[in-house]
């Protein structure tokens, strides 16, 4: 890492996936047992899934909804960690999430700083008018539109399979300048997140760090590698970056 850099101009990119949100009890999707191994994603995670059945479509998100709201999923220290980040550190913090849960905001993180590429599970979305709500009650073929009034276009404002993630622009001109980009609990075969590293080599000017659980497909990628329970590591790593200022 360029020390020679002042410390409010060492802008910091983290990307997080599953992984982080694994020990707070969250099923991961890629992992052995993991969510896709038990359910095929062309059934309920792609436009033509919504389009052809609906109703299936919403029980599986539902289902996953009222696990979150339940009252047994809580942050972990890894998230808290990552929040004592963005709180301390003197220069630009951008936290981009895979991950549709809200772990990250209830770990301390700010919105003004957070992405969900992949949208976030206690929102939805309706076709018709584009309005986006915060929502933690069923959806279902019936459930109309609180702004428009349409049914049966209301769906979870998730980014499904084929569709474009989310604030693209906004995370490509992050990785541009980073001075560092940490990987934390990413697979690293899910794309174009996975290609954030390269992004950042291509710039030949931020430092890469992988912390993870075990190597990512692209570990070979990143300079610097760890490897552990994320709630010992990022703890750790967040410790030494704000130590070493």
């Amino acid at each position: 890492m360029d020390k020679s850099i002042p410390p409010e101009n060492r802008r910091i990119v983290i990307l997080t996936g599953a992984g982080i949100s694994k020990e707070s009890g969250l099923d991961t999707f890629r992992d052995a047992g993991g969510i896709w191994s038990q359910v095929n994603i062309e059934d309920v995670a792609t436009p033509e899934a919504f389009t052809r059945d609906p109703v299936r479509v919403h029980d599986f998100y539902n289902h996953r909804r009222r696990n979150m709201t339940g009252g047994n999923i809580a942050p972990n220290a890894a998230h808290t960690a990552i929040a004592r980040l963005e709180a301390e550190w003197p220069g630009e913090v951008l936290l981009v999430t895979q991950n549709i849960d809200d772990l990250h905001e209830k770990g301390g993180s700010t919105p003004q700083n957070l992405v969900h590429m992949h949208g976030e599970m206690l929102k939805a979305r309706c076709e018709n008018c584009g309005t986006v709500r915060h929502w933690e009650d069923d959806l279902s073929t019936a459930t109309p539109c609180p702004d428009c009034g349409a049914t049966g276009l209301m769906r979870p404002h998730v980014v499904w399979f084929g569709e474009m993630p989310l604030e693209m622009d906004r995370i490509y001109k992050a990785l541009e300048d980073c001075w560092l980009f940490m990987s934390i609990g990413t697979s690293g075969n899910v794309y174009p997140a996975a290609g954030f590293v390269s992004q950042v080599r291509m710039q030949g000017r931020g430092h890469t760090v992988e912390l993870n659980l075990e190597p990512s497909e692209g570990a070979t990628q990143f300079v610097e590698k760890l490897y552990g329970p994320a709630t010992e590591i990022v703890p750790s790593y967040v410790d030494k970056l704000l130590s070493d200022l």
